[in-house]
């Protein structure tokens, strides 16, 4: 099952069942962020970490008031 685990060290924790080959994993951590946030999948791009376990992801927005609030409300739900 996808999910996010937990805040850690201020990094989001995340979980998901895809094998990491051939960018499924990848996918499969846009995939669920995007549905999390209710934000298109085209908006998550990794900009580092593309083979490794720890990545940082750009969400890209014209509305980022918009994303910081859904950010903030996901942090608080994991609390």
């Amino acid at each position: 099952m996808n999910r996010i685990v937990k805040v850690e060290n201020g990094k989001l924790k995340v979980k998901v069942t895809a094998p990491p080959e051939n960018g499924k994993a990848n996918d499969s951590v846009i995939n669920l962020l995007s549905k999390e946030l209710k934000i298109s999948k085209s908006s998550f791009e990794v900009i580092k970490g593309l083979l490794n376990r720890e990545k940082v992801i750009l969400i890209k927005s014209e509305k980022i008031d918009e994303v910081e609030k859904k950010l903030q409300n996901l942090l608080k739900k994991l609390t």
